[in-house]
């Protein structure tokens, strides 16, 4: 079944935390699944910040191949809910100020963890992924399907952020987290939500008017 793109897209903007599966070392082979925070890059792929001493560490340095489960259970009824299954390779990636600025707003906890000096930042380059929305709405898209347009830059997401940031958002109680083509990350009461756009912004004028309508509402 088609599926639209956007459907998991928004699902790893929302959920805070997923499920990485890499291959055991001892015993070879086995799925070793584990539980840890994410945040989503630009191009919408799970960034993870883990330890060089940890288990899943040492598999992903053995075997790149993984595959990553985000969940979205309201109420805790999974098979009822959102699911998206990533498979692809993980990469390190370098702790430059723009990784390292944006994964702190969606998790500004990980900051004691950075201080360690031992944690490195991971990304996963997607191969396949598989969506399920629900009974009946799934199906599989390619990982170069999950966004075709060209993600915004630090830069661009940045000058955005300003922008709204020059509003009354926090007499809401929103804190701002992230902006991007589709949609805007928010969080309240530490929890996060998605204000989700009508269509995808390709301009910076639409995206300028999709965020004053977020503001708005």
């Amino acid at each position: 079944m088609n599926i639209p793109a956007h459907a998991p897209l928004h699902l790893l903007h929302t959920a805070p935390t997923g499920t990485l599966a890499t291959h055991a070392r001892q015993p070879e082979g086995f799925p070793y699944p584990t539980v840890l925070p994410f945040a989503p890059d630009p191009q919408h792929r799970p960034v993870i910040l883990v330890s060089r001493l940890a288990e899943h560490t040492h598999n992903l340095h053995a075997d790149p191949r993984a595959g990553f489960l985000a969940v979205d259970a309201p109420g805790g009824d999974v098979l009822s809910g959102q699911r998206v299954t990533l498979l692809g390779t993980f990469e390190p990636v370098d702790s430059t100020p723009e990784v390292v600025q944006r994964y702190l707003r969606y998790h500004p906890d990980a900051e004691r963890y950075l201080v360690l000096g031992d944690f490195t930042f991971w990304v996963m380059r997607l191969e396949r992924l598989r969506y399920i929305g629900g009974f009946g709405a799934m199906g599989w898209l390619g990982g170069s399907e999950l966004d075709p347009l060209p993600p915004l830059s630090g830069d661009e997401e940045n000058a955005l952020m300003s922008v709204f940031a020059g509003h009354s958002v926090s007499a809401g109680g929103f804190e701002l987290l992230g902006v991007d083509r589709y949609g805007v990350d928010l969080k309240k009461n530490g929890a996060r939500e998605r204000f989700v756009f009508d269509d995808a912004k390709v301009n910076t004028e639409s995206l300028h008017a999709a965020l004053e309508d977020c503001m708005r509402r």
